[in-house]
């Protein structure tokens, strides 16, 4: 308890634009065949001069207002200095001393508590190429080849203030931050295919002895659980040190998904070290106060502001609606499911647990069926044709095949029963079998009921309706004809 982590983050996004960031080649790129989507100007060829992409400065704006930074009328690009080899300028167009956006914040939920995560900057970059390496590690390859295609595609970076205070609050602000992208549809977030990259600040202060480790950059986590584990792993790290009264390099490290570990890459790079100076080619960036309010007004609405509208119209728990809310195309189906079918928690459960499981398990964002499903399943629930457990059951095979309700009712011959002369032959004779257990019911001990409707539904295989049983067995206990 004596030691207290401080992680800041910096997150690169790539941008949805049809076009690069300042040439006319396609944005697109990443399942296109290597070195095809290339011109002169994201190569840096001599000679070649950038245009600055006017979607790319909206986009940018559009996520500053959705995260509640300030948006400048007046930004600026630079140069960042540096050498790899998938960076054939030798250099990097970005946004150093005027970026486009600062001083904003983004709440997020950490174990039913709001923490604001204060976000320093958000500026405009290009993105550099791809070194793919031979073999699965980068200090095992033995060499790589160099893919431009992602040379000048246009990012935004955002970087946060040091207010994370663990491996958990980082995930979730990522996790968060994606979220909104894909309501404002500026980016895919994507993170297995780089469209949103995370790389982490992470120190560890000592309280009793007053001493601040030094801080560690994490690089290459490419998924919301990889980037908890990454800092997790490299908290513990760096508490070892300090433990046995030593520090942790100033360093850059990758994560080893292999092994689970963190390994050193290079030496921490200082802001001297990139000679930051203004790009000559490319003239300031005005946003004008006209055109700021035109991008307003294209937001929609956010997360925050959908769980608060869902929490009141339909009078959801706050879980349910921030688990809705987290992602907008089933935000978008929930309500759409509701607007036909009433019952807005019993809509909520079915969603967040049947189809959100299958989801998960089909490994798949896409909702494969359509209200009219959700519908027609909650209309034979309410027609007693079949029971909550049978909706359940059939729920996979709906999901996964999008077959209607009744059509895979129809193929599997379930139907529920509702015939009471029937359910009263199966309680009379079960009644018959033991005796005992009615004269307990008798006696007062009424939770036996649970045995005479549990010999139905097993004489039924689940497919009696549970009203109609639980009226019956009550009835004939309680010595009613």
């Amino acid at each position: 308890m004596s030691y207290r982590t401080v992680i800041g983050l910096e997150i690169h996004v790539q941008l949805m634009t049809k076009t690069k960031a300042f040439c006319p080649c396609r944005a697109d790129v990443f399942e296109l065949p290597a070195n095809t989507a290339v011109c002169p100007v994201c190569t840096g060829q001599p000679g070649a001069l950038p245009v600055v992409n006017s979607s790319m400065v909206e986009y940018a704006a559009k996520i500053a207002l959705a995260l509640n930074c300030n948006v400048h009328e007046y930004s600026r690009f630079d140069r960042k200095n540096y050498f790899y080899p998938d960076l054939p300028k030798g250099y990097q167009i970005t946004q150093y001393f005027y970026p486009i956006a600062t001083s904003g914040y983004m709440d997020i939920d950490v174990d039913e508590q709001v923490k604001r995560i204060r976000i320093r900057k958000l500026h405009i970059e290009e993105d550099a190429g791809k070194l793919i390496h031979e073999g699965d590690s980068i200090t095992q390859a033995h060499y790589s080849l160099v893919d431009m295609n992602r040379c000048g595609v246009p990012l935004v970076e955002i970087v946060t203030e040091p207010d994370l205070s663990s491996p958990k609050e980082a995930r979730l602000f990522v996790e968060k931050l994606r979220t909104i992208l894909r309501y404002l549809q500026v980016s895919t977030g994507d993170m297995e295919k780089g469209a949103l990259r995370c790389d982490a600040n992470i120190s560890v202060v000592d309280e009793i002895n007053n001493i601040q480790s030094n801080r560690v950059e994490v690089k290459n986590m490419n998924s919301f659980r990889f980037i908890e584990k990454a800092l997790e792993y490299e908290e513990q790290r760096i508490i070892d040190a300090l433990k046995n009264g030593q520090n942790v390099e100033k360093e850059t490290r990758g994560w080893d998904l292999s092994n689970r570990i963190t390994i050193s890459m290079r030496g921490k790079e200082e802001e001297s070290d990139y000679r930051y100076f203004p790009e000559p080619d490319i003239p300031p960036v005005i946003l004008s106060e006209e055109k700021l309010d035109q991008i307003k007004s294209t937001l929609v609405e956010l997360p925050d502001q959908k769980v608060e509208r869902f929490v009141e119209l339909y009078k959801i728990p706050r879980y349910d609606a921030t688990v809705l809310a987290m992602d907008k195309e089933i935000a978008d189906f929930y309500e759409a499911c509701v607007k036909k079918i009433g019952k807005p928690k019993e809509v909520s459960n079915l969603i967040m647990t049947e189809m959100l499981r299958e989801m998960k398990q089909l490994e798949t964002e896409q909702i494969k069926i359509t209200p009219e499903h959700i519908y027609e399943l909650f209309s034979l629930m309410d027609k007693g044709e079949i029971s909550i457990k049978m909706a359940k059951d059939i729920f996979p095979q709906i999901f996964r095949t999008g077959k209607m309700p009744s059509q895979v009712l129809e193929e599997k011959g379930i139907r529920q029963i509702s015939d009471e002369k029937l359910i009263e032959e199966i309680v009379r004779k079960a009644m018959i079998q033991n005796p005992k257990a009615v004269e307990q019911y008798r006696s007062g001990k009424t939770n036996i009921i649970g045995y005479f409707v549990g010999q139905v539904m097993k004489e039924t295989k689940g497919s009696a309706n549970p009203q109609l049983v639980n009226d019956v067995v009550k009835r004939l206990l309680e010595g009613s004809s």
